[in-house]
């Protein structure tokens, strides 16, 4: 996984759609990131709303910092974070390299 949080994302016009074996090859790299049919997801769990809001603001930092947004749904103590890459309709490496850096900042704390 540190090599994909050390990554940058590329451009839209840089990035290709990935096969199976290639998304499963990363998927090992990301601990509880679950595949979905053509994005992953993965739940944060949190003490309180504070936290929560704290979380979406970092994952809100990486992702204006590598311009590639995740979907969001949050709630009091949690949030579920959905990435896919539109451009490609389906996944690419940039999704990959947001979950590795949105996993090193929970590993953080």
């Amino acid at each position: 996984m540190t090599g994909l949080a050390d990554n940058n994302c590329r451009r839209p016009s840089e990035t290709t759609a990935l096969t199976d074996d290639q998304i499963s090859a990363l998927l090992n790299h990301l601990p509880d990131w679950k595949r979905d049919h053509n994005q992953i997801q993965k739940e944060f769990k949190f003490n309180d709303y504070y936290q929560t809001i704290d979380f979406v603001n970092a994952v809100a930092a990486i992702a204006h910092q590598q311009d590639h947004h995740p979907e969001l749904t949050v709630n009091y103590n949690r949030c579920l974070i959905t990435y896919r890459t539109h451009s490609v309709g389906g996944l690419s490496e940039n999704d990959f390299i947001c979950a590795a850096k949105v996993d090193a900042i929970i590993s953080q704390d």
